[in-house]
């Protein structure tokens, strides 16, 4: 995962913005990303949590975790369901003496929170993932994707342009390579006419059977946001 990163900020990338679907993974990734950025830059790492759709997994919930590895955590309490706004985002974005890491939430609300930063979206610094899972329902056929794509980005004002495809397969815990290398070609195979598929994620352990099948940069992950009954 090293040279991933160190090839994004060889290329002036500082802003890593993650989008997807509940229950995609973006919040696993983006808290991998931090923290990896956070051990090998030379800049401080800020982490913003915007993700507005109340799903089980939130990366606020693993805070403490995250802040133990030197990244900066901001995020805001939600009353009911009402959107709320974290301070201080457009000032890292724009911050060149800063890396920010965002994980948007995947409905139109959490997008349309990070659509009043558009502008800095879509600057040469900033990296936009739209992180799928093969294995979610939302993701079984290139309308379904599509139709995703096409709500959450087009709330986010992101340009298609400045999107990168993130390949995350996987079950959960049980995730086996096998899983993992068939969910993958799934996504390449529903999308491939349109859009190529840049990245593939993989739980840490999986990573040395897959490396080979998958012909992709491969991001490793090791898992923050499990919970006891999972553990």
């Amino acid at each position: 995962m090293d040279k991933i990163l160190n090839d994004f900020l060889q290329k002036g990338k500082k802003n890593f913005v993650f989008i997807g679907e509940a229950g995609s993974g973006k919040s696993e990734i983006a808290i991998n990303f931090a923290v990896n950025l956070a051990r090998i830059a030379d800049r401080p790492v800020h982490f913003f949590d915007m993700d507005q759709t109340k799903p089980l997994f939130r990366s606020r919930d693993v805070k403490e975790k995250i802040e133990a590895e030197k990244v900066i955590v901001h995020y805001e309490d939600q009353f009911f369901d009402a959107p709320t706004a974290v301070g201080g985002v457009r000032e890292r974005l724009s911050d060149d003496g800063s890396i920010v890491i965002v994980d948007v939430g995947g409905d139109h609300t959490g997008s349309r929170l990070i659509g009043a930063f558009s502008d800095c979206l879509n600057r040469p610094n900033t990296q936009n993932f739209f992180v799928i899972n093969a294995y979610r329902p939302w993701s079984k056929d290139l309308v379904s994707i599509d139709g995703t794509m096409a709500r959450v980005l087009g709330m986010a004002h992101i340009d298609l342009k400045n999107v990168s495809i993130m390949s995350n397969p996987n079950v959960g815990l049980t995730t086996t390579a096998e899983e993992a290398a068939a969910g993958n070609e799934k996504v390449r195979d529903m999308i491939g006419e349109y859009f190529s598929v840049d990245y593939i994620c993989a739980m840490e352990a999986l990573c040395p059977e897959i490396r080979e099948k998958t012909g992709l940069p491969l991001i490793p992950l090791k898992l923050y946001l499990t919970y006891e009954w999972n553990e």
